[in-house]
């Protein structure tokens, strides 16, 4: 047989067996020997053979007791190893168990039935302050003190009567050491349901429990602030509640009273656009009486006094007509009229305008052509360079104005520089004001009111046009408007026959006025018959018809007013002379109405439009 001490316990326990079973077979054959030896004694047929046979017998009865002897040793020496074996497993089982156990962050024991101590780890002793394994046979009323005891004796009864039993309290062992301890007793039944013991577990939550109050202590404390912070918010909310409240009202009390402001000035605004046309009634007049003045050949004094006429009524007229020009565009009247047209129609006319403006006030206009077509309204572009043209001439008092053009990308530039007095730099901004004006150069001089600037810019805003200006003080300005390119070219105009000048082409030529006021037709049939033409003027349709017959009579020109009596406008009066004419007359549409509604109703009609005041 191999060394037992190196043989298993599953080895050890074959070994057994089969000696057991080997042990119970020669019990058998030692039987069945002794039974032959009795039953050959009885038959007695032959003594001799039969001594023979019983020795044989004996001696395999020896032979089989010896053997059966010897078997019976082995199986005790297997018997002894196998105990020896499950002692050495159940303490190497133990041992692991300690090993475990002893390592668990844990207080871990076991009670039995009669609540004695069958088990403790390490760390379970270490807290009882107990030597390793003297608790063991104590039990639970030996190993703690009485009032200890106490506090665990109700649970430990629930635990006895097979309930799983969870609780926690606060213990100070015998070193002073308090920690907050969470139990569990968890009973040990058998398969019958009997109670046999209690397992026992112990963990340390002091550090659980600490956080847990520290963070209970901060929610409370958040709560607090969140409580305070929310008073102090809704303090905070309240007042801001009352200060919108408050700028809510004084915001409305403002709207309110710039919606006054705002209705009185477009009131007024709209006044002044309504009855430009009355209040440049008489001074139209007048300028028509003064042109045929000026055309009669009059005395030297009388010719003199008239040109002094004629100047103050221009002045006054371009102060009039700035007023209503300012009123007009607060009102939102003026609307842009934007087409592509080639730039030099517009800048030559200047040219040859201003260019006997300077030259009467001593001065040289040098004029630089451009042949780019740009998109803008020619009318409201015009009334910008003559803004910036009348200024430069009005402040420069000697030297030269320059008209032109720089091409830069996707636009033009139109330029006026003077050599003039020029701008401070802190008041260029200042100049775009509404009667805001500088110092004029000749005493003699008309300053204006101060709105040319004011009405360059808002026009400019119209146009969606940049004013740019640059200026040196003492030496001279320069004032731009930045226009854009046409992608397309401008429509194709009809070309005219060179004629002869405009004077001979009037003479003897037939004109019809209408208009609703004795004076412009007065003023105009003076005009008119001096240059010659002979002349029919009436104060509205009827009128007409009673002096000529108006469906048949031969003219050459309607000159018609826009604003007539009754509701009634030029444009109307001249379709309905025209609708029964076999030829329709080519007319000419006076009015101080700006509006692009009815610019662009006498353009596709054929007409001629002409805005007062009208300068002969």
């Amino acid at each position: 047989m191999p060394a037992t001490g190196l043989l298993s316990v599953a080895e050890l326990q074959a070994e057994l067996t089969r000696l057991q079973h080997q042990n119970h077979k020669l019990q058998r054959i030692n039987d069945a020997l002794i039974e032959r030896i009795e039953s050959g004694v009885t038959r007695g047929n032959d003594p001799y053979a039969a001594f023979q046979h019983s020795v044989v017998l004996a001696e395999q009865v020896r032979e089989r007791t010896d053997a059966l002897n010897q078997a019976m040793a082995e199986l005790k020496a297997v018997n002894r190893l196998l105990s020896e074996a499950r002692q050495r497993a159940e303490t190497a089982h133990q041992h692991q168990i300690r090993l475990i156990t002893d390592n668990v962050p844990a207080l871990i024991a076991y009670l039995n039935a009669d609540l004695v101590y069958e088990f403790t780890n390490k760390v379970y002793e270490e807290w009882y302050c107990w030597p390793h394994g003297v608790m063991l046979g104590q039990s639970l009323r030996e190993a703690h003190s009485e009032q200890h005891y106490q506090r665990l004796e109700g649970y430990v009864a629930r635990a006895l009567a097979g309930e799983s039993v969870t609780f926690e309290f606060a213990e100070t062992n015998v070193n002073g050491q308090e920690r907050y301890m969470l139990r569990s007793y968890v009973p040990n039944r058998l398969a019958s349901g009997e109670v046999v013991g209690i397992f026992v577990l112990i963990r340390d939550i002091t550090e659980r429990r600490n956080t847990a109050q520290a963070l209970h202590q901060a929610y409370q404390h958040l709560e607090q602030r969140v409580r305070e912070r929310t008073a102090e918010l809704t303090s905070l909310n309240d007042q801001l509640l009352r200060e919108i409240e408050e700028r809510s009202q004084a915001e409305s009390r403002l709207r309110e009273a710039k919606r006054e402001a705002e209705q009185a000035n477009l009131s007024k605004t709209k006044f002044l656009a309504a009855v430009s046309h009355d209040l440049l009634q008489p001074l139209n007049a007048a300028r028509l009486f003064t042109s045929a003045l000026l055309e009669r050949d009059e005395p030297q004094n009388a010719a003199h006094l008239v040109r002094n006429v004629s100047n103050s009524l221009e002045d006054v007229e371009n102060l009039l007509g700035t007023l209503v020009d300012i009123s007009k565009l607060d009102a939102g009247v003026i609307k842009a009229d934007v087409v592509p047209f080639a730039l030099h129609e517009l800048m030559d006319n200047l040219a040859a305008e201003y260019a006997q403006v300077a030259r009467s006030e001593g001065l040289e206009l040098h004029f630089v052509g451009c042949s780019a077509v740009v998109r803008s309204d020619i009318q409201l572009l015009a009334r910008i360079l003559r803004n910036l043209l009348s200024n430069a001439i009005r402040y420069t008092r000697s030297g030269r104005v320059v008209l032109g053009c720089r091409r830069q990308r996707g636009g033009v530039r139109i330029e006026v520089w003077d050599s003039g007095i020029g701008i401070a730099e802190e008041h260029l901004e200042d100049m775009f004001l509404e009667f805001k004006r500088g110092d004029v150069q000749r005493p003699d001089q008309d300053r204006g009111l101060g709105l040319g600037l004011a009405i360059v810019e808002k026009i400019a805003g119209i146009l969606g046009h940049r004013i740019r200006v640059r200026s040196w003080l003492g030496k001279g300005s320069v004032f731009a408007v930045e226009v854009p390119l046409s992608a397309t070219a401008p429509k194709a105009q009809p070309s005219q026959a060179i004629c002869e000048p405009m004077l001979e082409r009037l003479r003897g030529a037939r004109v019809w006025v209408l208009d609703n006021d004795a004076a412009i037709c007065a003023g105009m049939r003076t005009l008119l018959e001096g240059w010659g033409c002979r002349v029919v003027t009436a104060l509205s349709e009827e009128d007409l018809a009673r002096q000529v017959d108006n469906y048949h009579a031969e003219a050459d020109l309607l000159i018609a007013d826009y604003h007539l009596d009754n509701d009634c406008n030029g444009v109307d009066a001249v379709a309905r002379i025209n609708a029964r004419r076999a030829q329709p007359l080519p007319a000419l549409m006076i009015t101080a109405n700006y509006s692009n509604d009815l610019k662009q109703q006498i353009r596709e009609l054929g007409h001629t439009l002409m805005h007062k005041p009208v300068r002969p």
